[in-house]
């Protein structure tokens, strides 16, 4: 059966929430919600899903509906309440990114000296009490050496390197996960640094390489898995109708 790239990368992002158990998906961007309540749908039932506003939703409605329009509302959270979620770590997360290093520090508050940026982004946002208190992963749509950096301009979320250099509230509940691009899947070696898990169908290793800007172990990488048929059919018939993901992922 027929797929494309942008449903290779829900259903990778839908395996990122597998064995999760119950706990609230935060999920930034079209990829990672999609993944999430494909996740719900399939192999993590006991995932909590939010519509983005005051409901948990034990149905996904489809992408741009919120759950008074199209779910099924299993219960009130006042925006109060997702911050107790998050410091009992009761959450997992897929974030953007607009730099990432190779110890997965991760940059979404400004491109250039901090006193004077180049670029003011959106500023750090949750990402620092993210990446302390829950399993963090990101979402990058366009995988290049822009993005994959040899070192971020400005410190959002806590990588792997500063966690262990911080130690004790900062490293105790540190969990970085994956990376997921347009082109693979990357997770983080022994030593904390990002290693390629595996390669989208159609992308060879050496272009995942090319496209980083700071050396990149891809030994091991393997092929990120087809979504399968029923996998297919709840994408392009229950979450994502309207083919929302196309816009986000091309090809």
């Amino acid at each position: 059966m027929e797929f494309t790239r942008a449903e290779v990368c829900v259903a990778a992002a839908s395996d990122s929430w597998r064995d999760a158990g119950e706990v609230l998906a935060h999920a930034v961007g079209t990829v990672p919600v999609l993944g999430a309540r494909l996740a719900r749908l399939t192999h993590s039932p006991d995932l909590v899903l939010s519509d983005g506003e005051a409901f948990f939703m034990a149905e996904p409605p489809p992408l741009g509906r919120t759950a008074a329009a199209g779910g099924v509302i299993e219960a009130w959270v006042p925006f109060r309440g997702v911050f107790d979620v998050l410091q009992s770590g009761r959450r997992q997360s897929m974030m953007g990114a607009s730099q990432l290093d190779r110890y997965g520090n991760q940059n979404i508050s400004a491109i250039g000296d901090w006193r004077r940026p180049k670029r003011q982004l959106i500023g750090v946002r949750g990402a620092p009490g993210n990446t302390v208190n829950h399993r963090t992963n990101y979402w990058v749509a366009r995988h290049s050496p822009k993005v994959f950096v040899e070192r971020v301009d400005i410190v959002s979320g806590v990588g792997n390197d500063r966690a262990r250099e911080a130690g004790g509230a900062a490293l105790r509940f540190h969990d970085l996960g994956v990376v997921i691009t347009d082109l693979a899947v990357l997770d983080y070696a022994l030593d904390g640094t990002l290693r390629i898990r595996s390669v989208h169908p159609g992308v060879t290793v050496e272009e995942v390489q090319r496209s980083t800007g700071f050396a990149i172990d891809g030994t091991d990488a393997a092929e990120t898995r087809s979504p399968t048929p029923e996998e297919l059919r709840l994408i392009r018939e229950v979450i994502d109708p309207s083919s929302v993901r196309t816009r986000e992922v091309a090809g």
